[in-house]
């Protein structure tokens, strides 16, 4: 057999030995790059797009990566824990607000007066008249105004916030205390005389929208529930803590704890109200679902007022009766701590200002307003005032919105 070689099977052979050729090339760069990393670098850099230099650099151009952006894997951390009092952690006032100087305002119950503080110097810089009976000063929600409620005369006496001289008035029956909603959209009125709140619509002339009777005497004080569903009142005189349905408004439940039930306070989980009780000399921790007392943490003689330190791990507790400040720890439900009052006095309500270093409080039956550290637990200030100061406010103060009382933010 003749074998022919023509030109198509020339072509052939060398197309084949350039094949073979390329790959054993090939093959040699791969050696290469596997016995050496830094032919990999070689490999990259020789293969990448050239940087722009010169005019195009200087124009703003930036140059474009070497190497390829590193792989980055998509990460999340936990969710923080719920905490009621979020809001005010910062210790920062809100602006405008913060433009505004801060002053405390104390109620004179039995004075019929307001003496206005600047704690800056803890000297009074304005004292001036009102109705007949004030107990406590209240902020509105928006913080728009603060609201002095005049029991006694069936009035809130209006201060503006800016010039903190009163500038109006308002009717309504016997204001011992004054609330809003969570949600802005209602006012309580607490009418302790007539054994009743009163839900109002405070943004459209204070109009009455429902009236609730609390069948137990001494309804006084109050808080909401996290998603302000529901409200807990205390009825002093009666050692009943009630329930009231926002909602609905009226009345869900009551819980007896005996005593003299006084102030009341959400845990900053939201899971407990704490409750003040005069006359068993402690603090009540109410499981509001189950609707009973869980715990019983004696604190003092006269445990009156209460207050949750601006890092929400602590309660304050004014024991009036002892002259004394008791400290619950939040986590443990235990008292950590006591300050004792050198020369004694009567602590009612508690405020503490911005940053939460001062935590200050009315001296009910002494005519005066003391002001503590509240990292040394030390008093460091008394302040003359008018005669039964009562529910005196620190403002302005943190916080997205006011639950009224004397300054409750959350």
């Amino acid at each position: 057999m003749k074998i022919f070689q023509t030109s198509e099977g020339h072509l052939g052979l060398s197309a084949a030995l350039r094949s073979r050729v390329v790959h054993i090339l090939f093959a040699l760069i791969f050696l290469f790059a596997v016995v050496s990393p830094a032919a990999v670098v070689f490999a990259v850099v020789w293969m990448a797009p050239p940087v722009a230099t010169g005019s195009a650099a200087s124009a703003g151009i930036q140059p474009e990566r070497l190497l390829p952006p590193p792989d980055v894997q998509p990460t999340s951390l936990p969710d923080s824990p719920y905490n009621v009092y979020a809001n005010t952690l910062s210790g920062a006032v809100p602006c405008p607000l913060c433009e505004l100087p801060p002053r405390v305002y104390v109620p004179n119950s039995k004075a019929g007066t307001i003496d206005v503080i600047d704690p800056r110097t803890f000297s009074v810089v304005d004292h001036y008249r009102v109705g007949s009976i004030p107990h406590h000063i209240a902020p509105a929600w928006d913080m728009s105004a603060l609201y002095v409620d005049n029991e006694g005369s069936s009035s809130l006496t209006v201060l503006d916030i800016h010039t903190g001289k009163p500038v109006d008035q308002i009717n309504i029956p016997f204001p011992y205390n004054l609330y809003f909603t969570p949600d802005g959209t209602k006012a309580v009125d607490v009418v302790e005389r007539l054994q009743r709140i009163e839900f109002r619509d405070w943004r459209h002339g204070w109009a009455l929208l429902k009236s609730v009777p609390i069948p137990w005497p001494g309804a006084d004080h109050l808080d909401f529930s996290a998603d302000g569903s529901y409200l807990m009142i205390s009825t002093e005189y009666s050692g009943v803590v009630a329930r009231v349905d926002v909602n609905s408004m009226q009345l869900a439940g009551s819980v007896r704890v005996g005593g003299l039930p006084i102030d009341v306070r959400l845990s900053p989980d939201g899971n407990y109200f704490y409750v003040t009780n005069q006359g068993r000399m402690g603090v009540s921790v109410i499981d509001p679902v189950a609707m009973k007392e869980i715990q019983f943490i004696p604190t003092g003689r006269g445990a009156h007022g209460l207050q949750v330190s601006r890092d929400t791990k602590s309660l304050y507790v004014s024991n009036r009766l002892e002259g004394s400040i008791s400290v619950i720890d939040f986590a443990s439900r235990s008292v950590v701590a006591k300050w004792q009052m050198p020369g004694g006095g009567s602590p009612d309500m508690l405020q503490l200002n911005p940053e939460g270093t001062q935590l200050w409080a009315s001296g009910r039956y002494h005519a005066e307003v003391y002001v503590f550290d509240t990292r040394s637990g030390k008093l460091i200030q008394r302040i003359r005032v008018g005669a039964e100061d009562h529910g005196l406010t620190y403002f302005p103060n943190v916080g997205q919105h006011s639950l009224g009382h004397n300054g409750v933010y959350r």
